[in-house]
Parts: structure tokens; C-alpha cells; sequence
């Protein structure tokens, strides 16, 4: 190889300067662009952590075309849409997909409304709303459907940016809820026990028409004409109290309304006396008068009043307490079968002198006679007293007591529930007694009522209100 000469390596370009000053220039000018041009792509391309920061892109909502819908009872229904059903089992609360087959009837242990309820309640179950108010917006209605008075759902129709297309209301669609709030499922709750005890209460009735007759009225006597010693039922519509005949008594809470007895004493005069918005008519009734004869040993009998006194303390103690409610289901039925011989209301003669009104009916029957119970009840009182003997008072509730006396045995000791029919003592003539009978009576508010009134009947069944 031929080498080459100082002077040829120096006029090569490897050592010229401006050789090298471009080459500089151009690595340093490449480098921008390289620089430049990886700035750009990082600024166009999103890290992973931009990515996640980024929404995700919105679509429009679906519209589903609600139908119709059902609620079979408060808590189970469907709501159909074009595109498949929905079911709730909590009132509305939650909505699930549902199968195409759905329920008819009320599920086992849910209380169902029926026609018969709903026309108690003065409604129907075809009752409609064609448009309601709902937010500030007013709404045209698909379907409506009322369980009762208070509680009902609705389908719009032009839903927009409802959660659900049906409302429900639980003031007889005064207002409109979008949703199950705590507040509609208390006013739900507590509408199924309002039916559970307006049901207990109509069926205590004659019919279902007098039951109607009774719940839709603001004041209701029963019966609505009555006589000295009878008693009459009241109902109102609302709490509160009635004065009568100087006295004032408390309309206590049963079924779905407020009621109390009235006592007609024989002292009350015959005409008309107003009872909230309905009138109180009393007849003149006249009693017959009864003489009897006893014995000097028994007439000083009623001159023990130490005793006497005693006695009515335990009477008056025993009486001073009633349960809360009807107890009673049925008909009151005759203690026994025995000799009517002192109707209720004699005035009698003891020994030619006067002696009382007789406020109560004396049945007589063989010493030994099993007694049964007129009625469901407590018994409120079951002991040896010095005037009546062996007695009994059974509370049948709301301050009426009935009272067995002169009886040769108990059966019973106080603080027992009985029921209608059951066996409770014995015929006998013990206290002050001329032989074996039954002293029977009622007693409403501590006041004697005509027994007579009470035979295989009810009070809610004594007459037809009159509106």
C-alpha cells in the first residue's frame, strides 16, 4: 500500500475545521429535531394515569315505555314496560326484573284490599286521576290504582328525567312521592293496620251496609232512640269526649273510630238530646211495681252498712278498670234458661216499704244450675259478698260489666278469661235471697242497664243507624 504524505493527509477533509464545524452543526440541528419531534408525541399521547382521568364517553339514556302496572297488595307488584317487567316487594322501594309470569293474588301474610273495604272507605277501585302535580311539573296519568283512602300509585306518562314513571301518595293523592322514603313506608305500615282494625270493627256490625253507614258518618248512635235504664253505643269519627247528663265520658280508640256508652238512667226525662251532629231521642217507658215479703233476720240484713260499705269498695274498685277494646266477638247469650220472675226496672216494696228500683232480672232455677258466661270477657271480680252472695263481674270491655250473683258456687277467680258460654258458677241463694235464682245485670260506667237489651244480639247490632 502506498502511504500517503504529510501534505496529502492535510488537505484531506478528515482534517479540515469546517469540516468538522458542519458536521457539529448538524448532529447539534438532527438532535433538535429528535428533541422536538418526541416533545410533540408525548404532549399527543395520553399516560395511562391521563387515561384513567378521562371520562368515559356518554351515550343518551335509553327510554323505556312503561305500559302498565299492578300492586297486588301494599308491598308486591309489576310494572310493565315495552321491553320487559319490572317487580317490587317492598311498595316500590327497589324495582328487579321480573319473569313475564306475575302474581295476581296478595302474597300468604299480606293484607289485601278489597271492594268490600274500599266501598267502607266511601271509594272505588276503578278511581282515577287523569293528571297530578308532581315537583313543579304537572303530569298526564296512564293509570292510577288506590288500595285505600290514603295510599296509591300512579303511571305517568312523559317520564323525562324520572327514576321511576310511577308515584305513589299517602294522603288520597293530595301530594306525590318519586320514591319510597322512610316517611311513605311508615304512612304504608301504618295503613295496613288501620285496615286490619277498620275489618275487626266492620265485622262487629249487622251488615256490611250499616258497617259503611257507620265508618263513613262523623257521629253514630246505636240505636238513635232509646228509654230510661237502656244504653246506647256512640262512634265518632275522632277523639274526644261526650257530655251527657251531667257527666262526661272519654270516645276510646277500637277499630277504625272513638266510641263510649251512654247510660240512660231512669232518672233521664223523655226528649231530645243532641250527640255531636246526630239527635238522641228518649221515650217515655213506664215499670211495674213489686211487693215482697222476707224475714225480719233478712230485712236487718240492709242495716249492716259497715259491710255494706266494704263490699261496694271492692264492687266499685273491681269496676274502675276496663280493657281497652270490644271483646266480645258474638251475641251475648242468657247466663241460664230459667223463670223470669222480676223483670228489669220494678219498683219494689220489701215488707210494704220501698225499698229500690230493681235493676237487674231475677231468673229462677234449681240450686246447682250451671251458669254460663253471657259473653267473652275478664273476670273482674269473683268473691263471697255480704248483700249478693257468691258474685261475679265480667268485664266485657269499654266500662261494660256483667254481674252474676246469689250463686252457690264459683267456678272462676278474678283475673281469669273466659269465653262466651263457659261455666262459671253455680244457681244458689246465698247473700240476700229468697230462694235459688240468678241475679243478673249490666253495668256501663258503673251505671245498671236493661239486660234485656244485650240477648243474642250485640250493641253493634241493637238497631240501623240513622244518618
Amino acid at each position: 500500500m502506498k502511504l500517503r504524505t504529510r501534505h496529502e493527509r492535510r488537505s484531506s477533509l478528515l482534517y479540515s475545521p469546517k469540516y468538522w464545524l458542519l458536521l457539529t452543526i448538524f448532529c447539534l440541528l438532527a438532535a433538535s429535531i429528535v428533541v422536538f419531534l418526541g416533545r410533540q408525541y408525548f404532549t399527543l399521547t395520553p399516560t395511562m394515569e391521563q387515561k384513567a382521568e378521562q371520562p368515559a364517553p356518554t351515550m343518551a339514556p335509553v327510554h323505556r315505555d312503561a305500559l302498565d302496572f299492578h300492586m297486588v297488595d301494599f308491598e308486591h307488584g309489576w310494572l310493565r314496560y315495552s321491553d320487559g317487567v319490572m317487580k317490587t316487594e317492598d311498595g316500590g322501594a327497589q324495582w328487579l326484573e321480573a319473569e313475564a309470569s306475575l302474581p295476581s293474588e296478595a302474597a300468604v301474610g299480606h293484607e289485601a284490599v278489597d271492594e268490600t273495604t274500599l266501598g267502607m272507605l266511601g271509594m272505588s277501585m276503578n278511581q282515577q286521576v287523569t293528571s297530578l302535580m308532581f315537583g313543579s311539573k304537572t303530569y298526564p296519568v296512564k293509570q292510577t290504582q288506590f288500595l285505600t283512602d290514603r295510599i296509591g300509585w300512579a303511571l305517568v306518562g312523559e317520564a323525562g328525567a324520572l327514576q321511576t314513571p310511577l308515584l305513589v301518595t299517602t294522603d288520597g293523592g293530595q301530594t306525590w312521592n318519586g320514591e319510597v322514603t322512610s316517611a311513605v313506608r311508615a304512612a304504608i305500615i301504618a295503613e295496613k293496620e288501620r285496615l286490619v282494625q277498620l275489618k275487626k270493627e266492620a265485622a262487629l256490625y249487622a251488615s256490611t251496609d250499616s258497617a259503611k253507614a257507620a265508618i263513613q258518618s262523623e257521629w253514630t248512635l246505636i240505636p238513635n232512640m232509646s228509654a230510661p235504664g237502656d244504653v246506647v253505643l256512640v262512634r265518632h269519627n275522632k277523639p274526644g269526649k261526650v257530655e251527657w247528663l251531667g257527666k262526661e265520658y272519654n270516645l276510646q280508640p277500637f277499630g277504625g273510630g272513638y266510641f263510649t256508652y251512654l247510660p240512660i238512667t231512669m232518672q233521664a226525662k223523655p226528649g231530645k238530646y243532641p250527640i255531636g251532629d246526630q239527635t238522641l231521642t228518649i221515650q217515655a217507658k213506664k215499670f211495674e211495681t213489686q211487693y215482697l215479703k222476707v224475714t225480719a233476720e233478712m230485712e236487718s240484713m240492709k242495716q249492716d252498712t259497715a259491710r255494706i260499705n266494704a263490699d261496694q269498695k271492692k264492687i266499685d274498685l273491681a269496676r274502675s278498670k276496663s280493657e281497652p277494646e270490644f271483646l266480645f266477638s258474638g251475641p251475648f247469650v242468657k247466663p241460664i234458661e230459667g223463670i223470669l220472675t222480676t223483670p228489669y226496672g220494678y219498683t219494689r216494696y220489701v215488707n210494704g216499704k220501698y225499698d229500690s228500683a230493681h235493676l237487674a232480672v231475677d231468673l229462677a232455677a234449681k240450686e246447682g244450675t250451671p251458669i254460663k258466661a253471657a259473653n267473652d270477657g275478664v273476670v273482674a271480680l269473683a268473691d263471697s259478698l255480704y248483700l249478693t252472695g257468691n258474685s261475679i263481674y265480667l268485664d266485657h270491655g269499654m266500662g261494660l260489666f256483667s254481674q252474676y250473683a246469689h250463686l252457690s258456687e264459683l267456678r272462676v277467680k278474678t283475673g281469669d278469661r273466659v269465653k262466651q258460654g263457659d261455666i262459671i258458677g253455680l244457681v244458689g241463694t246465698t247473700g240476700f235471697s229468697t230462694g235459688p235464682h240468678l241475679h243478673f245485670t249490666f253495668w256501663a260506667h258503673n251505671v245498671q242497664v236493661n239486660p234485656d237489651l244485650f240477648w243474642a244480639t250485640t250493641p253493634f247490632r241493637w238497631a240501623e243507624p240513622k244518618n
